[in-house]
């Protein structure tokens, strides 16, 4: 594979717009922690509500000001703000200025909530059909590859030669370790616990079209890869709807789309790879660690350090842990979570008969069953990334000379990540029965999914249980936080060169940091704005190309088929 020199879309401008523009972009990033803190509690996406005029203040003489101002009493408002503390003030001002503007533009319904009694937000819709679209096209090459998927990160067909930096098994546990993390232990607790357990059907659903999807993607994040000038391999969307556009008469298109998309994956590599599962793994760990109760900061800071020392190493650094923290970390939050459906076997029964039924249940009304689609897909989406396009970027660095063996070895991290991990925890979740239990409702309010899923592995096993699971978070977040740092650091040095990526990696962590001080609900609704936003961009493009891949796709099947490829071990 030829080093391209590679000309980001803002090398053209001049020297101080450049400059310019990226400190615009440290000050959107850390606006958070320097907005003025005129608020008066915590506003949330849902409630937030634009501020007016007040009658008095508007017409008021401005030389009086002073003196009115002097004799007012103080305001509820002036007494609310007193009584905050920096890091609600914080929190506040994030979800009022960040989280509440960006949901009125991703989350748009079209009025679905006056009609249809629930709001079913476009993304929703677009990513669910796009699944079913890609499926189709690829004539079901998630369920018609699995077994060479297998073969392939075996190494099978590995050959030492073949352009790269890492191996298919790197790649596949770089993406892995970005999706499968707090998603599968917060996400899925959230979901049953607003939706009920029928949510788990469509995160199945959801995860079994998306291995197709992620197969799609991850073949074009091959196709148009290039090398820096370093040597480092950049791919992914932002280089595919580049130039895979460009490639069938549609370069303006292209050019758009490919930055659009980098913007919000450097947005969701600051949200939901990063700051929310700081929140939610701290959330699980600072009832027994009594400094993290006054000082939640501090757990920030160690997870910063912890991911700074790794992230300066690039992908191979980054796929070396990842190779090494996911199957650990896997196998043993999977043997807990059996273990305890072992010791309740004679309740998984009825619990998989409530998933289902509820699944499909109107009882409680039509609206009522599309609001549990929606919370499945959204939730299953947030797991496993599918049609967002992330996992692209890491498998871009692999090892191959056939791109679409890579999209192949790709396909299984849904499967794994939603199918597989996704499913144990919900049954677990729904066998101890604690998503009805009266002493978690505050924390499901809250979206606290983690302390929900550590009640369930507390009461189906044992209270030892509480550390597996805080090993386990802990590390699922920090794997998370590594490789989304990678995928944004691609996305920063495709718009403003490689030499900027230091800019971006302290602004990554410094969200590092405030994941530890904003609160879940805000960090949650940020998560899905950004990660779900990025399959706008992603999914046009992937629509627009997936001819390509089927080509290429039936032409390596052929080659397949006909013993082509040697097999090395």
């Amino acid at each position: 594979m030829p080093k391209t020199a590679i000309v980001p879309p803002l090398a053209r401008l001049t020297p101080s717009i450049r400059s310019f523009t990226l400190l615009a972009w440290a000050v959107i990033a850390l606006s958070t922690l320097g907005t003025p803190t005129r608020v008066t509690g915590q506003d949330t996406a849902s409630e937030a509500v634009p501020a007016t005029l007040d009658p008095v203040t508007e017409n008021a003489d401005p030389a009086n000001e002073a003196s009115v101002a002097e004799q007012a009493p103080p305001s509820e408002e002036t007494t609310a703000e007193s009584e905050l503390t920096w890091m609600e003030q914080v929190d506040a001002t994030f979800g009022k200025y960040v989280v509440a503007n960006a949901e009125m533009v991703i989350f748009y319904d079209f009025g679905t909530k006056e009609r249809l009694g629930v709001s079913i937000p476009f993304v929703v819709v677009w990513l669910f059909a796009g699944g079913i679209f890609l499926t189709l096209r690829m004539r079901f090459i998630n369920f018609r590859a699995f077994r060479h998927a297998i073969d392939l990160i075996r190494g099978i067909y590995d050959k030492p030669d073949e352009p790269g930096e890492v191996t298919h098994f790197q790649a596949l546990a770089a993406a892995l370790s970005a999706t499968v993390g707090l998603g599968n232990i917060a996400g899925v607790a959230i979901a049953i616990g607003t939706g009920g357990p029928g949510a788990t059907v469509w995160i199945v659903l959801v995860g079994l079209l998306g291995m197709t999807a992620k197969f799609t993607e991850c073949s074009l994040g091959q196709l148009y890869r290039v090398t820096d000038e370093d040597g480092h391999v950049l791919g992914g969307p932002m280089r595919y709807l580049r130039y895979g556009l460009k490639d069938i008469g549609l370069p303006k298109l292209g050019r758009v789309l490919a930055v659009v998309f980098a913007v919000l994956c450097i947005g969701a590599s600051f949200g939901g790879g990063n700051s929310f599962q700081v929140g939610q793994s701290l959330e699980v760990i600072r009832e027994d660690v009594d400094i993290l109760q006054t000082h939640p900061w501090i757990y920030g800071v160690i997870m910063a350090v912890a991911v700074g020392v790794v992230i300066i190493g690039g992908i191979k650094s980054i796929a070396a842990v990842a190779g090494k923290i996911v199957p650990l970390m896997c196998t043993a939050y999977v043997i807990a979570a059996l273990y305890i459906l072992a010791v309740n076997a004679t309740e998984v029964p009825a619990a998989i008969g409530t998933i289902i039924g509820e699944a499909f249940s109107l009882q409680a009304g039509y609206g009522a069953f599309l609001g549990v689609l929606v919370i499945g897909i959204k939730r299953a989406v947030f797991s496993n990334e599918a049609g967002i396009g992330s996992a692209a970027i890491a498998h871009s660095a692999a090892k191959t000379d056939e791109p679409v063996s890579e999209g192949i070895v790709a396909l299984l991290e849904p499967f794994i990540d939603t199918v597989m991990v996704c499913t144990i925890t919900a049954l677990v979740v729904v066998v101890t029965g604690v998503y009805e239990a009266p002493n978690m409702q505050e924390v499901i309010a809250s979206d606290q999914g983690a302390r929900l899923t550590l009640e369930a592995f507390v009461v189906g096993g044992h209270d030892w249980f509480r550390y597996v699971l805080f090993a386990a978070v802990v590390l699922f977040a920090y794997s998370t936080c590594i490789s989304w740092s990678y995928y944004g650091e691609r996305c920063w040095v495709q718009l403003f060169g490689v030499r900027t990526s230091i800019i971006y990696k302290l602004l990554f962590l410094s969200f590092t940091v405030l994941g530890s001080i904003v609160t879940r609900g805000n960090i949650l609704a940020f998560s899905d704005l950004m990660i779900l936003g990025m399959s706008f961009p992603n999914l046009l493009g992937v629509f627009l190309l997936s001819g390509i891949v089927k080509r290429q796709l039936d032409s390596y099947w052929t080659k397949y088929q006909n013993g082509e490829f040697p097999r090395m071990k």
